[in-house]
């Protein structure tokens, strides 16, 4: 089967919510990071086969396929395709996932895998709540859901809550994965770490949402922010405007276009997992892509899994066995942010860069997703 190599990827800063992001439609926000892209690599855009975007809130300014509005907007050719995808927050991996099949089926040599998310503008859950008020209803009051479901609320709030319950996860360690988080940002920030990867958009030049000056004491005073459990806002994800961009290539299209590739996409994995506890994928997702790759966790020099509550990860590096030195060593999403559909890209750029930085050969990213989903992926750094 043929390699698909990442050439290079991009992202915005990530803006908090109303702040420096807040006032561009979404079309424009992924217009100029798809700019961006092309220009730092230097490809003619007429020669890439499809442009392929994550986006969850896909209603509003961000419906009618904002992946095909966003490559329209950079003033990229009319006669490259685009699609807009949904796999919730794995959205902008799952693309990438879509941008290397293609390549390894030998049907496409180059694909723009991404997605964009301005939450800011199309608010949490938007596209489903809407539903009832028009007379549309709920995405989870069908028949055949309730047959086998029955009533259970599923919202990912409960589901963090459910996983810190159940893994015996306390309140004080997701404080302290959150502390973490905020603390490893910030650093990555001091040394450089970001800067190969971040693009500014407009005034926006840094992640908005870090939080350097806080303190367990800080977030111990927070209140919970459902009825379901402890979370609070201070071990969650924030809500986050961003985009994020890589380029996918056959090695015919190296050869042609004299590309330097980065990085290998090594296994690719996605799973189904408990859709009510919603954010357990991880577990089964790391378990089924190591198989895949016929590799042990020891294996892998960096992890990425996706910060959308602190229980995830810490119940997930509890079954795995994952290192924790290893993990999300330059922030995760509860200090960076979580732009839901742009995520998944967000951490793969962040994770080559910081392959490319330490030496490390290999890269393991996870996501967990609503629905009960989740992506793995192990991308291998060309350099080490």
């Amino acid at each position: 089967m043929a390699d698909a190599y990442i050439i290079d990827a991009v992202r915005s800063p990530m803006g908090r919510y109303g702040g420096g992001l807040s006032h561009l439609h979404p079309a424009d926000l992924g217009a100029n990071i798809l700019g961006g892209l092309i220009e730092r690599t230097g490809v003619d855009p007429a020669a890439v086969d499809d442009c392929i975007m994550g986006c969850v809130g896909q209603i509003g300014a961000q419906a009618f396929n904002v992946a095909r509005n966003a490559w329209l907007s950079a003033g990229l050719p009319e006669h490259v395709p685009a699609v807009t995808i949904d796999r919730q927050c794995g959205s902008s991996q799952q693309a990438v996932h879509f941008a290397a099949q293609g390549i390894m089926s030998g049907t496409q040599d180059l694909v723009v895998a991404g997605g964009v998310e301005v939450m800011s503008l199309i608010t949490l859950n938007s596209q489903g709540d809407v539903g009832p008020d028009l007379g549309m209803r709920y995405p989870f009051d069908g028949e055949g859901w309730a047959d086998r479901f029955g009533d259970e609320e599923v919202h990912q709030f409960r589901g963090g809550n459910l996983i810190a319950e159940r893994w015996d996860v306390t309140l004080e360690d997701m404080n302290g994965l959150a502390l973490r988080s905020h603390q490893n940002a910030a650093r990555a920030w001091e040394e450089g770490r970001f800067e190969r990867e971040v693009q500014a958009v407009g005034d926006c030049a840094r992640d908005e949402g870090i939080r350097p000056d806080t303190s367990m004491e800080k977030m111990a005073r927070l209140r919970p922010f459902s009825e379901h459990g402890p979370l609070t806002a201070a071990n969650s994800s924030q809500i986050t405007d961003g985009s994020a961009a890589l380029l996918i290539a056959s090695e015919r299209a190296v050869a042609d276009h004299g590309l330097e590739p980065r990085a290998r996409i090594h296994t690719m994995a996605v799973v189904g997992s408990d859709p009510v506890l919603i954010l357990t994928g991880p577990i089964p997702a790391t378990a089924k892509v190591l198989d895949r790759a016929g590799m042990e966790l020891d294996d892998i020099d960096l992890f990425e899994c996706n910060e959308a509550f602190a229980s995830v990860v810490l119940a997930w590096a509890k079954e795995t066995g994952a290192d924790m030195d290893k993990v999300n060593v330059n922030g995760g999403a509860i200090a960076l942010g979580h732009p839901l559909g742009a995520s998944g890209a967000r951490i793969m750029t962040t994770l080559l860069n910081e392959l490319e930085r330490s030496g490390g050969r290999y890269g393991l990213q996870t996501m967990c997703e609503g629905g009960g989903l989740a992506n793995a992926t192990i991308i291998e750094n060309l350099a080490a």
